[in-house]
């Protein structure tokens, strides 16, 4: 019978490849030295300011939604490092396939500020022209997109087969989901027809240690990594707060499905520092000292320390980033605060081409319903 006490922080990430220790020391790698060689300082600090502003973006939306600003919100706290790490080593042109938390991955990916609050407040047209951002629109059913990626990867394989040589692409599919999703059927039956059809596709499991209120524990006794190895899919299993080698085992990954050798599986163990959604309380399922022990290895703070053992980072440098982060953070809300929601009777609008009758209907009924609630004001 499986377990239900959760890791600690230490037994999490027995195993796990990492370049930077939480103090920021940089620390030899071998199957990924060679992936980061490359790096430079300024490629490091633009990814300790996309984790800035996706943290700042986050907060922010946390709080509109307990302001009644947004209907619900799933903070990505903590998970920076796998999120940006891991979607700086992408091209434009390869394809995202995201969750709900996905927030960082947005930033990279040039995300508008109106795109992180449009479906949250569930607007009309809410979300973004996925082709705008080479990114699907963020899926709320745990796991599905999963297929979707692995889809579109066997799509990038089918028309290389009938477009001409110099026309060719090696674009990639990438899919990131939580260690909650990886017990879900849709992500091993994608992993199987990634696998049979060796498509070009990243499967990024952002294990942040807690499905809802069940820890990892309760779910796999072994590594999450360790299943892709049933379907003959190569992994890796890095330190998620270590962007770093989220970005060396990413690279790794894009290449071998460029070059023809198929998908690649990367578990990137975290923690999710706040609630599953806005909806949900932590304090009932895990303990203080459980999240302080994580909190000590902040993923934005470990890359800022590496930077500033170089000599890379100053506290003007931090004063500009924070800056910019306030500004991002102020137009965020300002922008929610400035949308106009359309008027509720319009929801039946544009159903269907011509006129129909059963719409109709609806749409009066809603109006009475609409209607009672002037009533018990009047009264």
């Amino acid at each position: 019978m499986l377990s239900s006490r959760p890791s600690t922080a230490e037994s999490a990430l027995v195993g796990t490849l990492h370049m930077i220790s939480p103090d920021g020391e940089r620390q030899p790698c071998a199957p990924l030295d060679r992936w980061v060689a490359d790096v430079t300082p300024e490629q490091l600090r633009a990814m300790h300011r996309d984790m800035v502003a996706a943290r700042r973006i986050d907060r922010e939306g946390v709080a509109l939604q307990r302001q009644g600003e947004l209907g619900l919100w799933a903070p990505a706290e903590g998970q920076e490092g796998v999120q940006i790490g891991t979607a700086h080593a992408l091209r434009p042109d390869d394809f995202v396939f995201p969750s709900y938390r996905e927030h960082g991955v947005l930033v990279v990916r040039g995300a508008k500020l109106i795109d992180f609050i449009s479906m949250w407040r569930a607007e009309e047209l809410s979300s973004y022209n996925p082709y705008d951002l080479n990114t699907a629109n963020p899926q709320i059913i745990i796991g599905a997109q999963t297929l979707h990626a692995v889809g579109y990867a066997m799509g990038i394989q089918r028309d290389a087969l009938t477009a001409p040589v110099g026309a060719r692409t090696d674009q990639v599919s990438v899919a990131y989901f939580g260690d909650g999703a990886s017990s879900q059927g849709d992500v091993h039956e994608a992993m199987v027809f990634a696998a049979s059809f060796g498509a070009p596709v990243v499967f990024v499991c952002s294990n942040n240690q807690w499905a809802i209120s069940e820890p990892v524990t309760v779910q796999s006794h072994t590594p999450i990594a360790d299943r892709a190895a049933g379907y003959g899919i190569p992994s890796r299993r890095v330190d998620g707060n270590d962007a770093l080698a989220c970005f060396g085992a990413m690279r790794e990954a894009l290449h071998r499905a460029r070059a023809g050798g198929g998908p690649s599986f990367i578990e990137a163990v975290t923690y999710r520092m706040g609630p599953h959604t806005t909806s949900d309380d932590p304090t009932r399922y895990r303990a203080k000292e459980e999240v302080d022990a994580w909190r000590r290895r902040d993923p934005i703070a470990r890359l800022e320390a590496h930077l500033r053992g170089m000599g890379e980072f100053s506290d003007a440098q931090a004063a500009a980033v924070e800056s910019f982060a306030d500004r991002l953070g102020a137009e965020l809300r300002a922008t929610c605060l400035a949308y106009a929601t359309k008027p509720a009777l319009e929801i039946f609008d544009h159903v269907y081409e011509q006129p129909h009758s059963g719409i109709a209907r609806e749409r009066e009924e809603y109006r009475a319903y609409l209607a009672g609630f002037d009533d018990a004001e009047a009264q």
